[in-house]
């Protein structure tokens, strides 16, 4: 049994998944997913990791609590996960952006976290991966979510992925 629950709100078969993967490949709907940041941070927060405004995508979604890298406080981030094993996989793809998610940075500085999936939550160290890993980690996330395909595809940086495993409570 794996130590992240699996658990989604919505469904893949959604009627409504293929369109708005195809909206969040926009520009426009990165932007509009950026700008619900806030409201989806609120609304997994208050659910434990149960709900999300992007819940018709039926994609695994989680909070990650990291340690700022500057300021040393607690930041926690909504994030689109994929499984690998008994690890999960995260990118900062910060919808194809120039610039890496500051979240990302904190887990290079600090990678000591706390994932919540389903109301669980479950210490975590985050790995960078590099190289034929990475890649094949990011496909893993194009899999689950087609439109990271687009992030990347509009970003000349080099999209940071991390594994996150689970750390052992012994």
């Amino acid at each position: 049994m794996s130590t992240f629950p699996d658990v989604r709100w919505g469904s893949e078969h959604s009627m409504l998944r293929r369109p708005m993967i195809w909206f969040a490949g926009t520009r426009l709907g990165s932007w509009v997913i950026r700008s619900l940041s806030p409201f989806d941070r609120f609304v997994i927060e208050r659910s434990g990791g149960r709900y999300t405004a992007l819940g018709p995508l039926g994609a695994p979604t989680m909070l990650l609590t990291t340690t700022g890298a500057v300021t040393g406080r607690s930041r926690t981030m909504p994030l689109l996960f994929a499984r690998d094993g008994d690890d999960i996989i995260v990118a900062g793809s910060n919808f194809g952006q120039e610039h890496h998610p500051a979240w990302s940075k904190n887990l290079i500085v600090h990678p000591d976290a706390i994932a919540t999936v389903g109301g669980k939550e479950v210490s975590v160290t985050a790995e960078l991966l590099g190289g034929d890993e990475a890649g094949a980690a990011f496909e893993k996330m194009i899999e689950v979510v087609p439109v990271y395909a687009e992030y990347r595809n509009r970003t000349n940086r080099a999209i940071r992925v991390f594994r996150l495993r689970a750390q052992s409570s012994a």
